[in-house]
């Protein structure tokens, strides 16, 4: 799976190829898949070795996931230009929007998918949520619509 990233104005933009794994019978991503191919666009969103985020590496938990299909992805789409940035931001958690498109749609152009995670800042050795860092903080905040 290859992912290149991309930052433009409070959006973080990854490109994510579509595998023919991530189709199903009707010819178009499968819901599953779509998940994957979101989680897949976070990573260097938040998890790169450069990224003030890093540490949620080893201690983030997904507390809500909402995905609405806007319209049809097929694996010509691919690679899928996945837009993020950070809607809410506390404590110890943030929500993540998305819009996803096809290769080459505009990117003021309607989203085939749009989705939200919450994610929580969560510590493994304790198995409790931590509060994020003042870095971790920051970093969001650049992100925040």
């Amino acid at each position: 799976m290859r992912v290149t990233s991309v930052v433009s104005a409070k959006r973080y933009h990854s490109k994510v190829e579509v595998r023919w794994s991530d189709m199903d019978a009707f010819q178009h991503i499968n819901h599953a898949r779509m998940v994957t191919l979101l989680e897949e666009a976070r990573i260097p969103f938040l998890f790169s070795d450069d990224c003030p985020t890093k540490a949620l590496r080893s201690g983030c938990v997904l507390a809500d996931l909402h995905v609405k299909y806007k319209g049809q992805l097929r694996h010509e789409d691919t690679p899928l230009d996945i837009a993020m940035w950070i809607t809410q931001l506390r404590a110890v958690d943030f929500t993540v929007e998305y819009e996803v498109r096809g290769a080459g749609a505009a990117p003021d152009s309607p989203p085939a998918v749009v989705a939200t995670t919450q994610l929580a800042a969560f510590d493994i050795d304790t198995q409790r949520l931590r509060r994020l860092s003042q870095a971790e903080r920051d970093y969001l905040a650049l992100w925040t619509a």
